[in-house]
């Protein structure tokens, strides 16, 4: 849907140029943005001329840049990039997991970024059911010049609202080494079989033995949940059905969230335990 107040386009080449202006916003795949009337946006800031790096391997973990086409991504999980990821990088294959959670034709995954779907901070978002899995932090640009950094799983403030101040701009999604060489786990589920997730799971354990299990989608926010070492079934369960932020709407009830997140909990505690992550 055109977006017909907008007055005024500009491309952004330096930070100075991330200044917004009032009725400014950011652009980069603008799959979101251009999908529904917004009377009050009269100008758009293309964060794809800066020339952000799609991803940065190194020692450390993998830095994905905010305007990364998820498209791009999940190429480099599949080993169809010309970068490849490290061999020991074993939840790697999560990436392409993810993105799947995401309703969406390759002509959003060829557009729509990796940065931008968190941004958005929607429940389903699966890009922030990625962060959340993989501890994955992103780095912040402040208007006043300045960078923090903030978990990815403590950017959505609820569905749809954001944590982000006004003028804040992800630059970056950084996920350790130490959580891409875990072995890991997605499940989920929808109503209708090419529908929109109405609960998306996700659990891995680390090399230290370290358990963590992410449920999004079915509340509305992420809930990450730690354990020392894979906890019992039992024990999961009590956890996951205690978790706060169950929400309803036409793709699902918060009743049969809260009951299917506990099925697809234990499914991923149960692919950890033998073995068999992914």
């Amino acid at each position: 849907m055109d977006l017909n107040a907008v007055e005024t386009y500009r491309r952004a080449r330096s930070r100075a140029d991330l200044a917004l202006a009032p009725g400014e916003v950011p652009l980069a795949g603008g799959t979101l943005l251009f999908s529904a009337p917004s009377p009050l946006i009269t100008g758009l800031v293309d964060l794809t001329t800066l020339g952000w790096p799609d991803l940065e391997p190194s020692a450390d973990g993998l830095r994905i840049g905010a305007t990364c086409p998820i498209a791009r991504l999940v190429a480099f999980a599949e080993g169809r990039d010309a970068l490849r990821p490290d061999p020991t990088w074993t939840a790697v294959p999560l990436f392409a997991d993810a993105a799947h959670a995401l309703l969406a034709s390759f002509k959003i995954w060829n557009t729509a970024t990796v940065g931008g779907n968190i941004a958005q901070s929607y429940a389903a978002a699966a890009m922030v059911a990625l962060g959340a899995a993989l501890d994955a932090e992103a780095l912040i640009w402040t208007p006043d010049g300045g960078e923090r950094r903030m978990p990815v799983a403590e950017i959505p403030a609820g569905n749809g609202l954001s944590s982000l101040g006004a003028g804040e701009i992800i630059r970056a999604i950084d996920i350790p080494a130490r959580a891409l060489r875990s072995r890991a786990a997605l499940r989920r589920i929808a109503l209708a079989e090419l529908g929109r997730s109405g609960a998306v799971v996700t659990g891995r354990v680390d090399e230290g033995g370290a358990a963590v299990f992410g449920i999004t989608a079915s509340v509305e926010r992420p809930v990450v949940l730690r354990w020392p070492s894979l906890p019992s079934a039992a024990d999961l369960r009590a956890a996951v059905a205690g978790a706060q932020g169950w929400y309803t709407d036409p793709l699902g009830a918060a009743d049969w969230r809260r009951g299917v997140s506990v099925v697809l909990a234990e499914r991923c505690r149960a692919a950890l335990a033998e073995g068999d992550a992914e």
